[in-house]
């Protein structure tokens, strides 16, 4: 067992408060991401539960164990850094095996431990040459399989995977799932990459200046963001919000969003009927200007993006953004008009960027 509860998990560096209060638990063999952007307190959070920093307050547990002042080498975790620090003096085989021998295990067991983390990790053409003069890609490959050999219950990344190029990034993103899988282990994964986020994690807790944003699954934290930063951070392209007003009562209750028009809101409680109307750019359909329930607009910038083109759109001093198939017959300068699923609208309290509930 190997779950992992942080409680009121605080840390100063002098003035500076990197992490504030943060609540936060890691079930047994769960893999849960620490996303957000730099400065954010993603990586002073790993520090903590490796045991490499001291928190101001709170507390680590691994299980019912109380981690203070135990030091990092008596708690059982692999960890893997973005700068892979691999002994380039050393083969390949014996990086892998440089933990397990520390550890003095049998060789046969050594051997046949190197073997399997190097089948995972497509490292068997390589194991008998010098890490020096490898690829960024390979050594990244080693530096994971080094900490994976010695099997721990609790496998820390930071990173890892920001230094290496995008079509190896997509290869190890399988891989390291498939590793957690194979291992057993519970993954606590930094990264500021949302698509690494999404793809691997069986959680995602968002982080903002030193603050836990939101918690759960990829799919509930994109369907669901907790706030606008929530709503802005995930997603390529991100939410877009619009400043509304509440109008109406019941069944007929609009948004007036300023300058645009009506459409129609889906049931909140608000304390303020200032609103942000948040949706994602691929719920918006394109449809003609005269549409009725639809907001006129003018492409003002295409990308087309492989199998997607994204929309730019501007009217009445707002941008939005619509996502459509590559092949997607748009000009800039060309009027069209947009109409949001109304299913998939959220709504934000403009003051506080909380989202509001349905009733």
């Amino acid at each position: 067992m190997a779950a992992i509860t942080l409680s009121g998990l605080t840390k100063q560096f002098g003035t500076f408060t990197a992490l504030k209060s943060l609540d936060l638990t890691i079930g047994d063999k769960e893999f849960v991401a620490l996303l957000g952007p730099s400065g954010c307190g993603k990586s002073t959070t790993m520090n903590i539960i490796a045991g490499m920093e001291t928190p101001t307050a709170g507390s680590v547990r691994f299980d019912d164990r109380d981690m203070t002042g135990v030091p990092m080498g008596e708690r059982g975790v692999g960890f893997v850094f973005q700068n892979y620090a691999i002994f380039t003096h050393m083969t390949v085989f014996d990086n892998l095996a440089y933990g397990l021998k520390v550890r003095r295990l049998p060789q046969a067991e050594i051997d046949a431990r190197v073997r399997q983390v190097a089948e995972l990790l497509g490292l068997v053409p390589f194991l008998k040459q010098k890490s020096a003069g490898l690829s960024v890609n390979i050594l990244q490959r080693l530096a994971i399989g080094r900490s994976a050999a010695i099997n721990p219950q609790i496998f820390l990344l930071d990173e890892p995977l920001s230094n290496v190029d995008a079509a190896f990034r997509a290869v190890m993103r399988t891989e390291l799932k498939h590793l957690q899988r194979e291992f057993g282990q519970t993954m606590v994964y930094v990264t500021h990459d949302q698509l690494e986020a999404m793809t691997m994690a069986d959680r995602i807790a968002v982080m903002d200046h030193g603050v836990l944003q939101q918690v759960g699954s990829p799919i509930e934290v994109y369907n669901n963001p907790i706030n606008t930063f929530v709503a802005r951070f995930l997603g390529a392209p991100s939410m877009n919000l619009v400043p509304g007003r509440l109008t109406g009562t019941g069944d007929a209750v609009v948004v007036e969003l300023d300058g645009l028009g009506a459409l129609p809101a889906p049931r909140v409680a608000a304390t303020s009927a200032d609103v942000l109307f948040g949706i994602r750019p691929e719920d918006v359909a394109i449809v003609p200007v005269d549409a009725p329930g639809a907001l006129p607009m003018e492409v003002v910038f295409v990308e087309r993006i492989g199998p997607r083109t994204i929309l730019h759109l501007a009217a009445a001093g707002h941008q939005l953004k619509a996502v459509e198939g590559n092949g997607y017959p748009v000009s800039i300068g060309e009027r069209l008009a947009i109409r949001p699923d109304p299913a998939r609208v959220r709504l934000f309290d403009r003051a506080s960027g909380l989202a509001l509930s349905a009733e």
